[in-house]
């Protein structure tokens, strides 16, 4: 996943914000005012964005030297990304730049706080994202998810074979299943499939799926479905991933429960935002 997105990216979160017509700046700073300035974390958690935040500044026009990396622990009063320049500059992409780095540090630590929850029950279960991201923010969210500790699952519907409810209910369970994994040993590419019982667990792992998603089942089910799987020798080469409303009360639960992952949506979605500010540390020029 992209941890600094493309140029053009960087142009149209600029431009949303009509970055070259900020008329308050243009009313009040002269054009040769320069000030050196710094990005202040305000909040504890795990940094994520300061590469792509780095990148936009630097794009802007701006000297930008971040102090920490994606992926470090901040605190409160920690400097996070040192920016030198145009005052009015500056000031055009304080809002942008703060909030890219609010929202990704608030995934990344979003993340981290769940797959710590599930770490203390088991060491070895792990945390995934899924595709309920921000539209044109998923590489970026994705990256965040691995700043946090978390793996980023499918970036897209061209990664990997998914066969979900919704398809089982169009042409039938075993109808899909069935050609999925056709489709995948043809084109060699991964195959994953939705289950909701035990009865679909096993069907799906005979044809060779090596990928269940144990979708909204209790933890008291998903142990089911792996205490099944091992009794008839289907256990071996098969992951395990629990997913839907999974939270940082119940994870433990699903850690403990014989599965081999959870992914979470709400790590992307409804992450709290981290907050920073910028500082003025020094001016130059003008009057």
């Amino acid at each position: 996943m992209r941890s600094s997105p493309p140029p053009e990216q960087l142009r149209r979160f600029l431009s949303e914000d009509r970055f070259p017509h900020d008329i308050t700046s243009k009313a009040t700073l002269p054009p040769q005012l320069s000030v050196r300035a710094r990005l202040v974390c305000q909040g504890k958690g795990v940094l994520s964005g300061v590469e792509a935040a780095s990148s936009l500044a630097r794009s802007a026009g701006l000297r930008a030297v971040p102090h920490l990396p994606d992926g470090h622990a901040i605190s409160p009063g920690q400097a996070i990304l040192s920016l030198e320049g145009p005052a009015r500059t500056v000031l055009a992409v304080e809002r942008t730049l703060l909030n890219l780095l609010m929202h990704l540090s608030g995934v990344a630590t979003a993340t981290y706080t769940l797959g710590e929850a599930a770490r203390q029950a088991n060491p070895q279960f792990r945390v995934a994202a899924t595709r309920k991201t921000l539209p044109g923010l998923r590489d970026l969210e994705k990256a965040a998810v691995v700043h946090g500790g978390g793996e980023p699952h499918r970036r897209d519907l061209s990664d990997a074979i998914l066969v979900k409810g919704t398809h089982a209910r169009l042409v039938g369970f075993r109808s899909a299943v069935a050609a999925a994994t056709q489709y995948a040993r043809r084109h060699r590419v991964p195959c994953m499939v939705e289950v909701h019982s035990v009865r679909e667990a096993v069907e799906a792992r005979r044809v060779g799926v090596e990928r269940l998603l144990l979708d909204n089942l209790t933890p008291a089910k998903v142990r089911e479905i792996h205490r099944t799987l091992e009794r008839l020798s289907l256990r071996e080469g098969v992951e395990l991933e629990a997913t839907g409303s999974i939270t940082r009360k119940n994870i433990a639960a699903y850690a403990r429960s014989g599965a081999d992952l959870a992914s979470s949506g709400s790590i992307t979605h409804s992450a709290s935002a981290i907050p920073f500010h910028l500082v003025i540390e020094s001016r130059g020029g003008g009057p």
